[in-house]
């Protein structure tokens, strides 16, 4: 049983595998799922959102240790562990980057903007500037409370959604809303995260790597979770060129977009994420760092050749 809807910018979904449940009682198990992840949805975004002004995020106050609601401290643990796994390549300080790429707005307002023919850079304004670092950045979890110095701007978005899929699936088995024997996948825009018992033969997902939507490859997954990212759908032009949502936390500018995909499996969505969005900033260097990690990968270039690595399985459509 399926259920789907828009919510922080992207398509939601959760899936409800309840084999042994009559029809009647798997459709109210999926509205109640459904309910259950609404809910979560909703103070992730009132708490979260660098779009929403009233957002606690938005409202934290710089320079001084300050207290934080249990979402807004549970999603900078997870940016965080998401910087330190990845030794700063995804990094939530690329904000002040972010917006000087372009991105400062609804994606639907930024692209609707003309965008001018001269690069900016070459017309005398500012050039790329690095991120400040994750490591300025310190939380105090035990005390839920946080200290962001001045002129520094966190974003969620390169870790949040992961860490919310996971987030689902772990209260919704937490919660009893998952009866013995039933399973769930939670699906936020591309970041999957499984829980409870998975169908028999496991989760067949159809990976979405910008192919015709019969030719893209199918895999099967029992537990943890799947994240892909893209330099393909998040885009719009500034000064001339196309930029994408994914910043490279070294220079400040958009990362390279050599890999037009890249899915990874993980034990956790939020360490698969961490990975996918690691190897878009990396570029070239991506299959090597991901192998020696003994990652699981899909990497679909922008000239359509596939790169796997590690245990990554031959495509089947």
């Amino acid at each position: 049983m399926t259920r789907a809807w828009l919510a922080i910018g992207t398509q939601c979904e959760v899936v409800v595998s309840a084999p042994d449940l009559d029809r009647g009682d798997a459709e109210r198990l999926a509205d109640t799922a459904e309910r259950t992840a609404r809910t979560l949805l909703e103070d992730l975004d009132r708490s979260c959102s660098r779009f929403r002004a009233d957002s606690e995020l938005m409202q934290l106050r710089h320079g001084t240790a300050v207290p934080v609601s249990s979402t807004l401290g549970e999603a900078l643990a997870a940016a965080l562990r998401t910087a330190r796994a990845t030794d700063g390549l995804v990094d939530p300080t690329v904000l002040t980057a972010l917006v000087a790429s372009g991105y400062d707005a609804d994606l639907d307002i930024v692209r609707d903007r003309p965008s001018a023919t001269v690069d900016p850079v070459a017309a005398g304004g500012a050039a790329p500037v690095p991120a400040p670092g994750y490591w300025r950045v310190h939380l105090d979890a035990g005390h839920r409370e946080v200290l962001v110095p001045h002129r520094v701007e966190i974003d969620l978005g390169s870790s949040a959604k992961a860490w919310a899929a996971d987030w689902i699936a772990e209260r919704l088995g937490a919660r009893g809303v998952l009866p013995a024997g039933t399973g769930v996948l939670v699906n936020l825009g591309g970041d999957l995260a499984l829980g409870g018992r998975p169908p028999t033969g496991g989760w067949r997902i159809s990976v979405d790597d910008g192919s015709p939507e019969d030719e893209r490859p199918i895999v099967t997954v029992r537990d943890g979770g799947l994240a892909t990212s893209s330099t393909q759908l998040r885009t719009w032009h500034q000064g001339g060129s196309r930029r994408h949502h994914i910043i490279d936390p070294r220079t400040g500018d958009t990362a390279p977009d050599l890999w037009q995909t890249v899915t990874v499996a993980a034990r956790t969505c939020e360490l698969a994420n961490a990975a996918s969005t690691a190897a878009i900033v990396l570029g070239e260097e991506a299959p090597a760092w991901l192998a020696a990690r003994g990652v699981h990968a899909r990497l679909r270039a922008r000239d359509g050749s596939v790169h796997r690595v590690g245990g990554w399985p031959e495509d089947r459509s």
